[in-house]
């Protein structure tokens, strides 16, 4: 076992800690390894998106998606350092292949709905955001602000009502915080 300190000063992250077990080139051929593999390669992405390493963890990521227990979280991870990098339609690829885990609790199908939708609106692609917030709004039809946004992108015009919703920090909700508040929930 070899452990590796880094540091990110630059990124506000003080070190980092990461363990590597080193290989003899031959494959153990179980698959009891890969859940904790993966849980590694997902606790290094993490930690390298934290930092702002966003192509080192989508690098992680993509590594974890091969266990289908990770595939989820790890897609809607990848999307969101595609995001943070400006990779939009990274972003939506990422995000759509999150939602094709068998395993996406409705909580998590909504949230990443709600990400993938305010994605496709950032791109403008209207009719694909649409899409995305009509189906978040059959799974749950009170999700932050899914309905106005509908009814926004519908008409073209912001809903009186919506001004005042939220404190009047509707728009400035950036999309990550539905996913700290998924991942504190799933651990």
């Amino acid at each position: 076992m070899v452990r590796v300190l880094l540091l990110f000063p630059a990124f506000g992250v003080t070190a980092a800690m990461f363990e590597f077990k080193p290989s003899d080139g031959r494959s153990s051929g179980t698959h009891q390894d890969q859940p904790v593999e993966a849980a590694e390669w997902y606790e290094r992405g993490l930690t390298l998106r934290k930092a702002g390493l966003f192509r080192q963890a989508i690098e992680q990521f993509e590594k974890a998606v091969t266990d289908s227990d990770y595939a989820l979280k790890a897609y809607a991870q990848i999307g969101l350092c595609c995001k943070s990098s400006r990779n939009y339609e990274g972003a939506v690829t990422a995000f759509r292949n999150a939602l094709k885990s068998p395993a996406a609790s409705t909580k998590e199908t909504v949230q990443i709905l709600y990400v993938l939708g305010r994605t496709l609106e950032s791109l403008g692609r209207i009719e694909e955001a649409l899409e995305a917030y009509r189906w978040l709004r059959r799974e749950d039809g009170q999700f932050r602000d899914a309905a106005e946004r509908i009814e926004f992108l519908s008409t073209r015009r912001m809903p009186v009502n919506s001004r005042q919703v939220r404190g009047g920090s509707l728009w400035t909700q950036p999309a990550s915080r539905v996913w700290q508040d998924l991942l504190r929930n799933t651990k």
